[in-house]
């Protein structure tokens, strides 16, 4: 059996992206934004999918709302490549309502999950580390995280700590997993990158079958949601736990591992992540739109209409969007989902 003959490819894209507000909105989430680069990230992420996959094996998860913007910026898109999510329930429910379906299409299937959000490259890069993933998962009936080397102290990402290594063709590293760490205080994260540890870039690789098995062992309140599959999609949202897929099975499993990636990643996960994600002029300075920054360094600057001009300041973060303008600090920006709730009247 060829391993890529039955790859298959999972787009989590369900998200609002309130940390992209007032730009980010229901309506029209980040993934319709052009924050990685000038497409959407929706865009982007289903190229990438199609390095590896036809359209027959990719599928996008996202509720109702959604549906039709996705169509309209990927009109080549075909209509079976949209599973719509009859409400949120967390990861872990719809990754196994989606591993449910693609196991009665094909009882071989190999899943490879992604976030609509991720910054990645080069694309030759990620498709040989995601192959050598899905080959260890097929072969040794393993749950396959791919992580990612960092390069600077976060305490944004969650981390893992690795365990023995593990057999992975050609010249991949990977390993067993020993631990998960949810997102450390910053000497947390410096001790953890000195000591070998990796970001969990949220890119998992696992055969359908190996996952759901996962899943009655470690998640039995959701497996037991499971018949309600054969009454219809709602009927099992309706009845299935709210949890993650890190939380309820990957940190409870025997089973998981961990593939090197071999390329350049990153989360935009908020607005300070654009001054990781596009280039900036001499001062670092990131600007989308017609902006001007006179005697400023390092903000970032989101301009949909009209003309913004900052002067003399520095590391804020400025966004224009409908009739909304928001200044905050570029330390601030990752904190903005609290200040949505705070603010959504006014």
């Amino acid at each position: 059996m060829r391993t890529d003959d039955h790859l298959w490819i999972v787009i989590l894209a369900g998200g609002v992206g309130s940390r992209f507000w007032p730009a980010s909105t229901p309506e029209r989430p980040k993934q319709l934004l052009p924050l990685a680069s000038s497409r959407p990230l929706i865009r982007d992420t289903v190229e990438r999918a199609r390095s590896l996959v036809p359209d027959a094996r990719l599928r996008i998860l996202a509720g109702e709302r959604l549906m039709e913007p996705f169509r309209r910026v990927l009109p080549d898109l075909p209509d079976e490549s949209y599973m719509v999510e009859p409400e949120a329930r967390g990861t872990c429910p719809v990754l196994a309502w989606a591993a449910h379906r693609i196991r009665a299409e094909d009882p071989d299937a190999i899943i490879v999950s992604l976030h609509a959000d991720h910054l990645i490259d080069p694309l030759e890069s990620f498709r040989s580390t995601v192959l050598a993933a899905a080959a260890i998962a097929d072969t040794q009936r393993m749950l396959l995280t791919i992580g990612v080397v960092p390069d600077r102290i976060e305490t944004g990402f969650g981390h893992i700590q690795r365990g023995a290594p593990i057999s992975a063709p050609g010249g991949t590293r990977a390993s067993r997993v020993k631990a998960f760490h949810e997102k450390p205080d910053e000497d947390t994260a410096r001790r953890y990158m000195d000591e070998g540890y990796v970001w969990n870039s949220g890119i998992f690789v696992w055969r359908a079958d190996v996952f759901l098995e996962e899943v009655t062992t470690t998640a039995p309140r959701v497996a037991a949601c499971f018949p309600a599959l054969d009454e219809g999609d709602a009927t099992f949202f309706s009845a299935v736990p709210v949890c993650t897929v890190d939380e309820a099975v990957l940190e409870r499993s025997a089973r998981v591992g961990m593939v090197e990636a071999t390329f350049r990643w990153d989360d935009v996960g908020s607005w300070e992540a654009l001054a990781r994600t596009r280039a900036g002029d001499r001062e670092g300075n990131v600007a989308q739109g017609h902006v001007s920054v006179v005697d400023g360094t390092g903000n970032v600057v989101w301009a949909e209409e009209g003309h913004l001009v900052l002067f003399g300041v520095d590391d804020l973060v400025v966004v224009r969007s409908g009739d909304v303008t928001l200044v905050t600090r570029r330390d601030l920006a990752p904190r903005l989902k609290s200040l949505v709730a705070r603010v959504e009247d006014v």
